[in-house]
Parts: C-alpha cells; sequence; structure tokens
C-alpha cells in the first residue's frame, strides 16, 4: 500500500497498453479461460442456509488455484465469524506504486426448479455466442475476468511494481452476512489505492457501461393472523376474513393505483440523464405486450433513481395442497430498493409504520425487520472514473455509458468506509440478456472477452493515478 508522499505520477507502460496488441494476445487465452469458467460453474456453491456447503469450499479452492496459476503469490482461504470461505490473493505493489483490488465473488443464487431449464443448470451449455449455466454471469464470470487480465498483463504488471490484491467472496448471494468483520479483520492485505467491483452489468451487448449509481434495499417479513388455528371454511366462513385475504388487502396498500410505491417519507434522487425506452425494457424485461408499465416519469429513474417495492415472497397453503380451511396465518417478503440519498434505517422505519399502520382491524400484524443495505453514489468526475472509461472505450470500442442500477449492492458502503482513501469502480460482465438470479442465466462470450480486455487496460493504467487528484 502506498503513502501520500510516495504516489506519483507515472506515464503509461506505452506499448504494453496498446489494445490492439493485447487484444491479439487475449485471443490465444480465451479458450482456456472458458474452459476454466466452465469447470467452475459445475460446482454448485450456494452459499444460502440450508444448502450443502461442501461445494462453497470446494469452489473457493478452485478460485485459489487459478489466482496461483495467473501468478499471485500470497493466496489463502479466510472466514470469519462462521462465514463461508472467501480467497485473497496477492502481489505486493513496489514501494512508492499503487495497488488495485479486483473483487468479485464465487457463490451463485439457487436455481429454482431445475426443470424450468432448457439445460440442466450446473451444466454449462453453449447456445450460439452465449454460455448457460447458474453463475455463467452471476459472478463467476467476473471471477474469471480478473484471472484472464491477469494472465494476460501480469508480468507487466510485475515489472512496473503495479500491485494487485484479488478478494473473491464466498457468500454474496446470501446477503455478505460477515462481509463487514471479514473486511475489518483482513484490513491490511486488502488496502488498495483502486478497488474494481466486477459484480454489475453493461449497458447492452455491444454498448460498455460504467456503473455510477445503485439502490440500497431495506427488507421485511409481514405476518397476518386471523385464527389461531385451521378450521372449516363452510362451518366458520363468513364472520372471519381468511388470513391470505387480509394480507393481500394490506399489500394493496402499498402502491397507488398507478403503480407508484405509496409509503409516506422515502425520497427520490434526481432523474437519470441517460434513458431507456420502453420497447428495450419490455424486451430486457419479458413484459408482455400490451400490457401497461407502473409508476410514471422516465424508464430510468423508476429503475435507478426512486423507490421500487416488491413482494418476493408468500408463506400460504399452495393451491395443490389447498383444503377447504380457514387459513389461520399467512406471512409475505417485500423488499424495498431505495435511491441514492435514502437512508436504509429511515427507509426501514416508514415501511414498517406504513404496514402498521394500515393492519386490518380484524388482523393481528407483526413485522419483522430483515436486511439493510445502502445505496450508492459515485464522484464521476473523479480520475479513476475517466481512467475507467478510457479502458471501455477501447476495448468496445465506443465511449461507456454513466448508468445507474436498480439492483444492490451494499458491501459497496462498507468498502468505502474501512477505505475511506480508494476509488470505487463498479464494473460487470452481464447484459440485460443475462437474466442473473433467473432460469437460463447466461453469459455472452464475446462481452466477457471485451470485459477482460478492458480490466487488462485499466490494470496497466492505474500507474497513472496521483494521490493529490483523487
Amino acid at each position: 500500500m502506498t503513502t501520500p508522499q510516495d504516489l506519483q505520477h507515472i506515464a503509461p507502460v506505452g506499448a504494453a497498453s496498446d489494445p490492439d496488441a493485447l487484444r491479439t494476445r487475449l485471443d490465444a487465452l480465451l479458450p482456456q479461460a472458458i474452459k476454466d469458467l466452465e469447470a467452475l460453474v459445475r460446482i454448485p456453491s450456494i452459499a444460502f442456509p440450508g444448502h450443502d456447503r461442501e461445494p462453497v469450499q470446494r469452489s473457493a479452492e478452485a478460485v485459489a488455484e487459478l489466482l496461483r496459476g495467473a501468478g499471485l503469490e500470497q493466496v489463502s482461504l479466510e472466514s470469519v465469524a462462521g462465514g463461508a470461505p472467501a480467497v485473497i490473493g496477492r502481489r505486493p505493489a513496489a514501494p512508492g506504486r499503487p495497488t488495485v483490488l479486483l473483487y468479485a465473488h464465487h457463490d451463485v443464487q439457487p436455481t429454482g426448479d431445475p426443470a424450468e431449464w432448457t439445460t440442466p443448470p450446473f451444466e454449462p451449455t453453449r447456445r450460439g455466442e452465449r454460455l448457460y449455466a447458474r453463475g455463467a454471469a452471476d459472478d463467476k464470470a467476473g471471477v474469471m475476468a480478473h484471472v484472464t487480465a491477469l494472465r494476460l498483463v501480469g508480468e507487466e504488471l510485475s515489472a512496473e511494481g503495479i500491485g494487485v490484491t484479488v478478494f473473491v467472496e464466498g457468500e454474496e448471494e446470501a446477503g455478505s452476512p460477515t462481509f463487514r468483520p471479514f473486511i475489518e479483520a483482513h484490513r491490511d492485505a486488502l488496502a488498495a489505492d483502486l478497488i474494481v467491483v466486477a459484480d454489475s452489468a453493461n449497458w447492452a451487448v455491444g454498448v460498455p457501461a460504467l456503473t455510477t449509481s445503485l439502490r440500497g434495499v431495506v427488507d421485511a417479513v409481514v405476518e397476518v393472523r386471523v385464527l389461531e388455528q385451521a378450521v372449516h371454511s363452510g362451518l366458520f366462513g363468513g364472520p372471519v376474513l381468511d388470513a391470505p385475504t387480509q394480507l393481500a388487502r394490506l399489500l394493496a396498500t402499498l402502491h397507488d393505483e398507478n403503480g407508484e410505491v405509496a409509503i409516506p417519507g422515502l425520497v427520490r434522487a434526481a432523474d437519470p440523464e441517460v434513458e431507456m425506452t420502453e420497447e428495450d425494457y419490455r424486451r430486457d424485461a419479458g413484459v408482455p405486450a400490451g400490457l401497461p408499465l407502473s409508476g410514471t416519469g422516465s424508464i430510468a429513474a423508476r429503475l435507478w433513481t426512486r423507490p421500487a417495492l416488491s413482494v418476493i415472497g408468500i408463506d400460504a397453503p399452495t393451491v395443490r395442497d389447498a383444503s377447504n380451511t380457514l387459513v389461520p396465518v399467512a406471512r409475505a417478503k417485500v423488499s424495498l430498493r431505495i435511491p441514492p440519498g435514502q437512508e436504509p434505517a429511515a427507509a426501514m422505519d416508514v415501511l414498517v409504520a406504513h404496514l402498521e399502520a394500515h393492519a386490518p382491524a380484524a388482523a393481528q400484524v407483526t413485522v419483522h425487520r430483515g436486511e439493510q443495505g445502502r445505496p450508492y453514489s459515485a464522484r464521476q468526475d473523479s480520475p479513476a472514473m475517466e481512467l475507467a472509461r478510457g479502458a471501455l472505450a477501447d476495448a468496445w470500442g465506443r465511449p461507456a455509458v454513466d448508468t445507474g442500477l436498480g439492483g444492490s449492492i451494499p458491501f459497496i458502503a462498507d468498502l468505502l468506509e474501512v477505505f475511506p482513501a480508494a476509488d470505487v469502480l463498479v464494473t460487470g460482465v452481464e447484459d440485460p440478456e443475462s437474466r442473473a438470479h433467473g432460469i437460463d442465466e447466461s453469459l455472452h462470450l464475446g462481452e466477457f472477452a471485451k470485459v477482460c480486455l478492458a480490466e487488462a487496460l485499466l490494470l496497466l493504467r492505474a500507474g497513472d493515478l496521483r494521490r493529490e487528484d483523487r
């Protein structure tokens, strides 16, 4: 790690950072990179409670081997407080030279019903230009982008004395429950001048993006109880409304007639400068033709800078298991995405207050507070951001779009608090067709190659950052 007086202006490394020369070298590395990615996604590394932890351990060990093979000298598996194993790989910087921290995660989302997948979720399958598998995009491709960039320019980085640390988390999809204590425990090993988080998305196939804002998230489980136990719906139905009906009436108060979130006290950020067309949104989200969209204002604002609330789970008898009884209790999990400028604790308070205030009179309503994650807004004019824009433009052959993201990466706030002197860049391997977290998740292999090239260029040019400019 450099000190303020050590870090001086260093010229770019010249021919080594020429995009065309690097692209030619990268072409020779891509077949092995894709083969390694396929091997990695075959490991079902789901870190959610109730799932087998052995594949998560095996996935971490596989990542460690990849980092050793990419030339990192200090590679270890680490965990804190019983958390899933993360991998740290390092090659320290020379005196007076910067260190870049590369982040990704090796755990993945559950698959849902495997029968809904076109091909088995943990058997990588190529169809056209895309590789299909759970984790193929989110985020094992991020892991392999780091590995491939190091394979491509590791020798040049070593010669220039630029330090590299790779931090591959093992429980991001499960909410990063031990992230903050982990980075505090390994503060010295993870300290860096520039942090690159490879867990976001590009604007479209062929159009790179730099993520400059992220919504935060709060969630809660609301429980509605109307009876002590289930009773016959014919003998007792009428004087009591069943719990699913009462729950539905409560959930309906969370939005107005236009589909806008109807919870007083929530913040809206300024509308974005770029816009997504309704046609693109409908295509990418799979909205059926003729179905009106919810909310008002621009599509980009509804996605990035305004609150959005979804019911993401309901506990009630399934239709298959339904019997002629009054259901005594029902639960729903609600997820509220919050824009930059909104404090998560305040958002949680107004969400809970709304649910309690609108509780049906003939029901007992209990709200259980859940996750809280901060939103993120980058300083868009920093030298690090300009460096990233240049690398993306050179790799894609067109300017990058500064984009928001409706999803959340709450741990970025932790990175900024624990490493306040570092710049954070949020990039990614996904595109709107990747279906991260969904059925038939996939990675566009041509875009993956451009991501690897852009990261290699960024690493080589990192020595051009001056501490006093940041």
